[in-house]
């Protein structure tokens, strides 16, 4: 009877003193090509919606699982023991033969190596993990998952490397554009890496998943000593994506660098993000940091010399591959004794239990790709619906020249034509 009186009283509220409350849960990403994961660490299974797929795409589950592969605990020394096969089952969205129908499709993994006393017989099941999502989960909702950490645990992304694999097949049929990424950095150990070149083989040719043989083998042996240790590690992982079309990203607020930020940011364990030259832009002069531009001698395509910018320039992607950087602390779960409190406010000291990564970098490579492939997918059909639903008819005098590594001129290059004697074009800005 409470609470009907509760909602009369509600249903009763006069319509100008009337407002709409829209819960942001943060279980949701993307605009057009949208998912939303749900499951925990510990509980049945984890997975995801994907809503926006096209449709008539030939999709298996074998292609998915490839990528799953990659992500998966239990792959070598330096990653987290537990043994799961993360077997995916598509439950909606493709028709018996594998053809997407353009509605939601569900996929699931269903965990079956959980270990719930490694968290519930012990200090932790009361004190907290020093800066681990235990305190602010708790803090927020007054409850908390304390076996795996819940939503927290970074098995939640395997609905992300799943609905990722379906953006990687959009993209490549698109415009054959790929999105790979690697280890850059352990700890102070950098790397030497082609961005141009290097290919997933390189990638996984070492279980650090770095392409500079030489830097992954300092790596490998850095990261076994803080294993050993019970400690772990951090570093950078850098993600290249190539044949991006010139054009995705939109002023203001959804520039692309923004997204991709976002994206990448809601990665556990992420700290920090990095478009292009990133901080290290910070220490040139503008004549140095600029890309200038020239033409391509054979599609006749507007290029850039050099590749500062990360293939973004204002927002919007410019043709050349968009190279970004994610820092990753090191895993908050560690074997050795540290300060922090209980949940009901005593001072204790806690030695983490369970199995954990003590470098998350290798199995943060699908993850990047992932949220980089969906969010590239997401900015390619906001293109298509804004930009291109209606063809631009001008003549090609009237258009501005193509742009880009895959963009062609028609008839090839103009013929060059000297302005102003050879002289630099000189131009007045004013920009606030």
């Amino acid at each position: 009877m409470k609470y009907a009186c509760a909602i009369f009283a509600l249903a009763a509220t006069p319509a100008a003193n009337a407002f709409t409350l829209t819960m942001g849960s943060g279980n949701t990403f993307g605009r057009a090509f949208r998912i939303s994961t749900w499951g925990e660490s510990h509980g049945g299974g984890v997975g995801v919606t994907l809503d926006g797929c096209p449709p008539r795409l030939e999709l298996s589950r074998d292609e998915i699982q490839v990528d799953l592969d990659r992500r998966r605990p239990g792959q070598s020394r330096i990653t987290t023991p537990r043994n799961e096969a993360d077997s995916v089952e598509i439950l909606s969205g493709l028709t018996p033969d594998g053809i997407t129908t353009g509605t939601p499709i569900a996929m699931l993994v269903r965990n079956k190596d959980q270990r719930s006393t490694d968290y519930l017989n012990n200090d932790m099941s009361v004190a907290y993990r020093p800066s681990h999502a235990d305190a602010t989960y708790d803090a927020k909702y007054g409850v908390r998952a304390i076996a795996g950490g819940g939503r927290s645990s970074a098995r939640e992304t395997i609905g992300r490397v799943a609905a990722g694999a379906v953006a990687r097949k959009i993209l490549k049929l698109y415009n054959g554009i790929e999105v790979l990424a690697y280890v850059s950095k352990v700890q102070d150990i950098t790397s030497e890496v082609d961005d141009d070149t290097f290919t997933r083989e390189d990638v996984d040719s070492n279980i650090v998943r770095c392409p500079d043989a030489d830097a992954a083998e300092t790596m490998l042996a850095r990261i076994d000593t803080i294993r050993k240790a019970g400690n772990s590690i951090g570093g950078v992982v850098t993600c290249v994506a190539r044949n991006v079309p010139a054009g995705f990203g939109s002023p203001v607020f959804d520039k692309l660098e923004a997204d991709l930020a976002k994206a990448c940011m809601s990665i556990p364990a992420a700290k920090g993000f990095e478009s292009g030259d990133g901080f290290e832009g910070t220490l040139l002069s503008g004549k140095d940091h600029n890309d200038e531009f020239y033409i391509d001698p054979v599609t006749g395509a507007t290029r850039t010399k050099t590749n500062r910018s990360g293939g973004i320039q204002g927002g919007i992607s410019n043709g050349e591959n968009i190279v970004i950087h994610v820092a990753f602390k090191p895993t908050s779960t560690i074997g050795q004794k540290q300060a922090t409190v209980t949940r009901d406010g005593l001072e204790v000291e806690l030695r983490g239990k369970g199995r954990h990564d003590p470098c998350v970098l290798p199995r943060a490579v699908p993850m990047v790709e992932a949220m980089v492939a969906m969010t590239l997918v997401d900015a390619l059909m906001i293109q298509n619906a804004q930009c291109e639903l209606f063809p631009n008819e001008a003549a090609q005098d009237q258009k501005p020249n193509p742009m880009g590594v895959t963009a062609v001129r028609e008839g090839g290059p103009r013929e060059s034509v000297l302005v102003g004697d050879g002289e630099a074009i000189s131009q007045r800005i004013d920009e606030e």
